[in-house]
């Protein structure tokens, strides 16, 4: 008998290959579309419509994750708790103390007012949805006045709201933010005045000729926004009209489509519009729009961010030479960012940019405000040694005290902050085209939705995220339902498994994926998501070769001594802020913050053994619920570092730029504490590496 040759053995491989893995799918069972029980995806099932959610309506291309309305999810943990803080703090006080948002003669409730037309729409985007996420009567009735108030206003003409003349045309851009507002509204009310205000503003929009439309520079920047309520609407009516208005909209909004270019430079005009493409993709399928988005995400980020904490150095508009971590980025800027990475998700359905948020959201963001959520700044930097109440133009681009933290200042920050954590939290679950739940971003809440065959089941996740490595489920039937639910894995965990009922699963669950799972769910099952975590250092060439020590999703800061200074608010703010004349600095008063030790280290690296020079110490998890404040984190990390003298304070009272790693010094080694980014009113986030 002939030895078989090498084509003989490659085909009795495959064909024994073959009856391996249809054996085994043999056994494994599948859902109606197909699908193994588990398996790891890169997107959602799109083959239909959800039945009880609504998606894009033909012939807008479908979304990979529908938004549930606002009430759905019930949030727990700690990011009820941070929900609570903005009830009991600034957003829920602003009323109180800003004199834009004073009811008499206000331009949103009375004809020919003359204040609050951008800033009532900016605080009240997050306000409402606040009211309705915690299921506050008061919040919902004072958001309810406004609401009232913009019904009224409505012409026979179908314009609503303040008439904001700029060279004889109608500047939209605050009605642009109150569409917002009224979507979050009807998502709750189901109020049908808002479907015709709506239609019969976009129908006045029609009417304005091209060459006075979207002229002004921040509705033309941000036309996107507009772009988006349109498809909202159309979604609901199927007015074919409002497709003609999109095409409009999208070639009179500034050309976000650029190479190598941005039509400006505005780090929150960035922030938001750099979406405009991708929104317009969902009407025309075009992947040069979808390609656009992420080529504006990776522009701004090649040069001006290349920095940890997910934003962009941009104080007010990103200048060149101004690269280093030092440079901040607007309060605005990061909540107009996660809002444009949650928008991006359910279109897409791209796992990263649940990433980018959680980015965002756990290691910039909070440090932008006090811990007790009463008062803010304006710009907060990566690197941020001193809070003041200094000039510290041109080092950064603003010329007044726009790093301190003041409830009376920086007006558009003051009232836009507000979407930032309802929004994330309205994001935590969303809903799949193949009629089931997506978790997508991980925080403690229940949400209650129609899956399957039209079942109201409740989902209940707990987890202390991102300070631990396990998310866990319940779920809560009131019968057997068969449904999908996916789990994102996050892009920086290489080591995650899930478990469902105590049974792991021996399925590969990748990076930057999603698990379905479909099965017939029973009342009471549990899953468990665990995500271990690891350091990870990541190396900034373009910024002088400095690190950043990651640990899953969180960056770590420098641990500095926070010495705070109470200021008059009313001394202290920007030269544009207004107040109201009852507004009580006393109860509302300002902080500068200042280092109260040395900020000026460099890490010691050993290129043989880095795992080993950074020890995770995991502390009690605080008793108010509060993860983000420097005293009570309960995570940080012991590492070795050597003081850097000739980086100190420089000439506009910033900490100099960085030195270019390796530094070369003599100064003894001192071990050093690291805590969360997000918990760091002061840091060191981009450290020179020292040898």
């Amino acid at each position: 008998m002939s030895k078989p040759n090498i084509k003989e053995l490659t085909l009795l491989v495959v064909i024994y290959s073959l009856f391996i893995s249809c054996s085994s799918n043999e056994k494994q069972e599948k859902d109606s579309w197909g699908h193994p029980e588990i398996v790891c995806v890169d997107r959602p099932v799109i083959k239909a419509n959800n039945k009880f959610y609504i998606g894009n309506r033909a012939p807008l291309t479908p979304l990979n994750f529908i938004k549930l309305p606002v009430g759905s999810i019930k949030p727990e943990g700690w990011i009820l708790k941070f929900l609570e803080l903005q009830r009991d703090g600034l957003t829920g006080h602003l009323p109180e103390i800003s004199a834009w948002l004073e009811k008499d003669n206000n331009a949103w409730l009375t004809n020919g007012g003359d204040h609050g037309w951008e800033e009532v729409p900016y605080w009240l985007k997050g306000y409402a949805s606040l009211g309705y996420l915690l299921r506050d009567e008061k919040l919902i009735s004072e958001a309810q006045t406004w609401f009232e108030g913009v019904f009224r206003s409505q012409r026979k003409d179908g314009y609503f709201g303040p008439e904001n003349l700029r060279n004889g045309n109608h500047e939209l851009w605050g009605h642009m933010i109150m569409l917002f507002c009224l979507q979050s509204y009807y998502e709750y009310s189901k109020d049908e005045r808002v479907i015709d205000l709506m239609t019969k503003f976009f129908k006045w929009e029609m009417t304005v000729p091209d060459e006075k439309f979207l002229e002004d520079y921040w509705e033309n920047s941000r036309g996107g926004d507009n772009l988006y309520s349109v498809y909202w609407l159309y979604n609901i009516t199927g007015d074919a009209f409002l497709l003609d208005l999109a095409h409009k909209i999208h070639r009179n909004t500034a050309n976000w489509m650029q190479d190598s270019s941005l039509p400006n430079w505005h780090n929150v005009n960035i922030a938001q519009s750099y979406r405009e493409p991708a929104t317009y993709y969902v009407q025309t399928g075009d992947s040069l729009h979808l390609d656009a988005t992420y080529n504006n995400f990776n522009l701004i980020r090649r040069t001006f961010g290349q920095v940890p904490g997910g934003m962009f150095g941009g104080d007010e508009n990103s200048r060149m030479g101004y690269i280093d971590p030092r440079q901040g980025i607007e309060t605005c800027g990061m909540v107009e960012e996660m809002a444009s990475n949650e928008m991006l998700l359910r279109i897409t359905g791209d796992p990263f940019w649940a990433d980018q948020c959680e980015n965002v959201a756990f290691n910039t963001y909070p440090a932008a405000f006090t811990a007790d959520f009463k008062a803010l700044r304006y710009i907060t930097a990566p690197n941020h040694v001193v809070s003041d109440s200094k000039n510290h133009k041109p080092g950064i681009d603003n010329g007044g005290p726009f790093l301190m933290m003041n409830p009376f200042s920086s007006r558009c920050c003051q009232h836009n902050h507000a979407q930032g954590w309802p929004y994330y939290a309205e994001n935590l679950f969303v809903a799949t085209p193949d009629n089931g739940l997506a978790s997508v971003l991980f925080n403690s809440c229940a949400v209650t939705a129609k899956v399957g065959d039209g079942t109201e089941v409740t989902v209940k996740e707990e987890t202390h995220y991102p300070f631990e490595e396990q998310v866990r489920y319940e779920i809560n039937t009131p019968k057997e339902v068969n449904f999908p639910l996916y789990i994102r894995i996050p892009q920086w965990c290489r080591k995650a498994n899930i478990q469902i009922n105590g049974k792991v699963s021996n399925v590969k669950l990748e990076p930057g994926k999603y698990v379905r799972i479909s099965r017939n769910w029973k009342n009471s099952d549990k899953i468990v998501l665990d995500v271990p975590m690891e350091v990870q250092l990541k190396k900034w060439e373009v910024n002088k070769n400095s690190v950043s020590v990651n640990y899953g999703p969180l960056t770590f800061s420098l641990k500095i001594a926070e010495n705070y200074v109470k200021v008059d608010s009313r001394a202290s703010a920007i030269w544009d802020s207004k107040w109201q004349k009852e507004a009580d600095a006393e109860k509302w008063p300002s902080f500068e913050i200042y280092p109260g030790s040395p900020w000026n280290y460099g890490l010691v690296l050993d290129d043989d053994d880095r795992k080993q020079m950074f020890e995770v110490n995991r502390k009690a998890w605080p008793e108010d619920n509060y993860p983000f404040a420097a005293a009570s984190v309960p995570l940080e990390i012991r590492t070795l570092g050597k003081k850097i003298p000739q980086w100190k304070i420089d000439q506009f009272g910033l900490c100099a730029v960085l030195p270019q790693s390796p530094v070369v010094i003599r100064e003894q080694k001192e071990e050093i504490t690291l805590i969360p980014m997000g918990a760091a009113r002061l840091r060191i986030s981009a450290f020179p590496v020292v040898k």
